[in-house]
């Protein structure tokens, strides 16, 4: 194979709300940061181990209106695009340097919205449940007992 590969591909969390950046002649940039965890245990304290990365995430015009518009903070998210990393002066005079995901192609896996709806609703269903093993219980005739007393 001759030729390279920039690909990458992300499930995480939104870890904050997407910013906008629009231009002269109606383009626009948005930008917000997904996190992705990675966890294990210890073997020799036998205690889980959490690792985050924060991954900047760039996407442009209407596909960052419609993230912008559906999107919030704690949402998970598939991204896929590729890297570039951009450099810049510092106001110290240092340059700088940021690695950035530009996205290609994104689906929302679960917005806000959706996780309070889903939880709301399986608080309901149980519930529910409960209520009905309660009727059951209830409406079961009850032996009679021998005892005099």
């Amino acid at each position: 194979m001759s030729g390279t590969l920039n690909k990458v591909m992300l499930i995480g969390h939104l870890g904050d709300e997407v910013k906008m950046h629009y231009f002269e002649g109606g383009n626009s940039i948005g930008r917000f940061p997904v996190a992705t965890n990675e966890s294990y245990t210890n073997k020799q304290t036998g205690e889980k181990v959490t690792n985050t990365d924060w991954h900047n995430v760039v996407v442009r015009n209407k596909a960052a209106e419609i993230c912008e518009k559906y999107l919030s903070k704690g949402d998970k998210i598939y991204v896929e695009g590729r890297l570039k990393t951009r450099q810049w002066q510092g106001e110290d005079g240092n340059t700088r340097y940021a690695t950035e995901v530009h996205v290609q192609d994104f689906k929302f896996l679960t917005t806000k919205r959706e996780s309070e709806n889903s939880a709301q609703q399986s608080r309901t269903v149980d519930q529910n449940i409960q209520a009905k093993s309660a009727e059951s219980v209830l409406s079961q005739p009850q032996p009679e007992d021998d005892l005099p007393f």
